[in-house]
């Protein structure tokens, strides 16, 4: 069977079958490779383009080409050669390629970066003609380029379309194009205002993008982008220099100053405000600076924060962010009022989140009476179950407890087979098993997620889920599983690869197997070689400097860095690790997790403070990676523990309190790294 490639010329029009292409099991057959699983020679040909693209070598790209032609990862391939010449491509060459490789991922994504391209070249009846065959529809920019070409076509654009592009312009953290075109444009039309510039500036500079807030003041005030650039250099001269007068001209360029200074000085920026700068505000733009200034304290768990929230005048000037922090800063205190209030400020489909619902149950049901108890009842039935952690708060306020969900109907061998003749599928798996694991990891979630107009059914994700834990692909196996909405199969989302070795060296050291697996899914998703941008390794993420300390403590002799992807030893390091991080956080579940993620001595400082629930002090954690962490490994162990125990399994008594070390006990293993 020959099949078509981008190395051969192909007849305009011409659309090749998907699972003719595309079925590995057919490309096996055709051209003898082995399966998933396997490596040949030709593999490594796709591996070291993948790196040649990753240097950008197009020569080199060019010359392995032809020697991919045939091969399973072949669109790979083609994407990568052509992607990496793409801004001298022809329009011919892309329409060819998009031709030879259609349904498939590398044909979206392909499309993507032509639809960007198109866009930055002003191409606008080229992206006109492209962009309906654009599936995966997921790019700000690209969305953003979309209604900027239908609003220059019509020569309009309504409340809908000014409301997506405002939305994504705001949600981008750095300068694109896209959105800042079309922002221009709408703004032109009068369907966004000026504030609307001002106001991404102001998101840009918190979020320290200053490239893009110097693009959206170049908008609407051109004229003031040197005064932007003094600012910018140095927001204390700015405040205080020469430029003082012609500031108080741009009063947007002081909110922008008081910002950049807020993020490194709230006592400073506080006092600026309080002293000097209020005055010559509005009352929204003095809200957003205490916002602003309130959200840095709270970071720091700082009581300032009450303060400076307290002079917020309309809590519908702050931004979600802003009023969850000042949520959390009530929380710390027990100040239930101001946690509703935060709340209900949030845009509605903030408040929907798990977070938020179980916060606000907790606040009506604070201030007691029967209908607000009816009300937080009615809260904690929208989101309880076994899904995360907020869900398993809420089931027990319900009197219930985590237990192992009945488990769906078996697959079918017509549904098994649908996901193991599944060509999209298939060359995921096979990425994966030769080291290209990001790369099979977009092309899986593509499969599932966005090939098909709202993605798998259920059904067909416990099939794919399925498939990659017949594969022992864990990770994928997990993250599909997750997407099912209608049913839970507790298999596949808390599997238990190596369950005796867990629970042997767990059950050795007095540790509960069931915190080690939720560690452990959280960390890695059992992916064995997993390695993380910091140097962590293997199934328990253990850092070397960690790993020679660890053995050392419990006298394992003979070991070396290079051990750590060993299964055995990585267990051995990370749960002896993990007992040891828990026996110095007074057994706390809740800090020996944070220490885990972000080392003991934030978590030994951020328990420092007034006495209160974990989940208050977990939701308090001032980084949001270690904040989401800990709770998903609490969540992970509850049920881990249900499942391994047969028993319902309470998440609250796995929690218990947070508070400063008592003075009567040791001191803390100041070693611990």
């Amino acid at each position: 069977m020959q099949f078509a490639s981008i190395l051969a010329p192909v007849r305009r029009g011409f659309r090749p079958l998907l699972p003719a292409l595309f079925s590995f099991v057919a490309i096996a057959a055709a051209v003898g490779m082995q399966p998933a699983g396997a490596q040949s020679a030709d593999d490594d040909v796709v591996v070291q383009m993948k790196k040649a693209f990753q240097r950008g070598d197009k020569a080199r790209l060019s010359a392995l080409l032809p020697l991919a032609k045939g091969h399973p990862l072949e669109p790979w391939a083609a994407y990568w050669e052509l992607k990496a010449r793409l801004q001298e491509a022809s329009s011919a060459e892309v329409e060819d390629f998009l031709a030879r490789y259609p349904g498939t991922y590398q044909e979206d994504r392909l499309r993507n970066d032509w639809l960007l391209l198109l866009g930055q070249r002003r191409d606008w009846d080229g992206f006109a003609a492209q962009y309906p065959a654009f599936r995966m529809k997921d790019d700000p920019q690209v969305r953003c380029y979309a209604i900027l070409v239908d609003t220059l076509r019509t020569g309009k654009a309504g409340k809908a379309e000014a409301e997506d592009v405002r939305r994504n312009w705001h949600g981008q953290r750095d300068l694109d194009d896209g959105c800042l075109t079309a922002a221009d444009r709408m703004i032109s039309l009068g369907v966004m205002s000026p504030n609307d510039a001002w106001m991404k500036a102001r998101l840009a500079i918190e979020a320290n993008r200053p490239q893009a807030a110097r693009a959206a003041v170049m908008l609407v005030a051109p004229d003031a982008v040197p005064l932007f650039d003094e600012m910018n250099a140095s927001m204390a001269k700015f405040l205080t220099g020469r430029v003082v007068v012609a500031a108080k001209s741009r009063k947007e360029l002081v909110v922008l100053a008081l910002i950049k200074m807020a993020a490194s000085d709230p006592d400073l920026a506080s006092g600026q405000l309080d002293n000097k700068w209020g005055p010559m505000l509005t009352q929204e733009e003095r809200n957003w600076l205490w916002g602003t200034i309130g959200r840095r304290y709270a970071m720091r768990l700082s009581p300032a924060a009450i303060e400076a929230f307290a002079k917020v005048s309309r809590l519908g000037d702050l931004s979600d962010d802003m009023l969850g922090w000042k949520a959390r800063a009530s929380l710390r205190i027990g100040q239930w009022k101001d946690v509703q209030a935060a709340i209900d400020a949030m845009s509605p489909s903030e408040q929907e989140e798990p977070t938020w619902t179980y916060w606000k149950a907790r606040a009506l049901a604070a201030y007691g009476g029967d209908e607000r108890r009816t009300k937080a009842r009615a809260l904690f039935e929208t989101i309880a179950g076994t899904r995360g952690f907020y869900e398993l708060l809420a089931l027990e306020e319900l009197g219930g407890r985590a237990a192992v969900p009945t488990r769906p109907t078996p697959l079918t061998p017509e549904e098994k087979n649908a996901a193991r003749t599944n060509g999209l599928l298939d060359r995921a798996l096979y990425a994966i098993s030769v080291g290209l694991r990001s790369e099979g990891n977009r092309e899986w979630n593509y499969a599932t997620n966005l090939h098909q107009r709202g993605g798998m059914n259920d059904r067909e994700l416990l099939a794919a889920a399925d498939l990659a834990c017949q594969r022992e692909v864990w990770d994928r196996c997990i993250n599909t599983s997750e997407r099912t909405k209608g049913v839970i199969d507790v298999d596949q989302r808390f599997p238990m690869p190596m369950r005796d070795l867990v629970l042997r060296k767990s059950q050795q050291i007095g540790l509960d197997p069931s915190y080690v697996y939720g560690l452990i899914r959280q960390e890695s998703r059992f992916i064995m070689d997993a390695r993380s941008g910091v140097g962590a390794s293997g199934l328990m993420q253990v850092m070397p400097a960690t790993a020679r300390w660890t053995a050392r403590k419990i006298g394992l002799t003979g070991f070396s860095p290079s051990q750590i992807n060993d299964q055995d030893t990585n267990i051995t390091i990370g749960t002896n690790y993990l007992k040891l991080a828990l026996d110095d956080f007074d057994g706390s579940m809740a800090l020996a997790a944070a220490a885990y993620n972000a080392g003991p001595g934030r978590p030994r400082n951020w328990r420092n403070g007034p006495v209160m629930e974990a989940a208050i002090w977990a939701e308090n954690v001032p980084f949001s990676e270690t904040r989401d962490y800990v709770k998903k490994v609490l969540a992970n162990t509850t049920n881990y523990a249900a499942l391994i125990s047969g028993r319902p399994q309470s998440l609250k008594e796995r929690l218990g309190m947070v508070g400063p070390r008592p003075a009567a006990e040791p001191e803390p293993n100041k070693d611990l790294p």
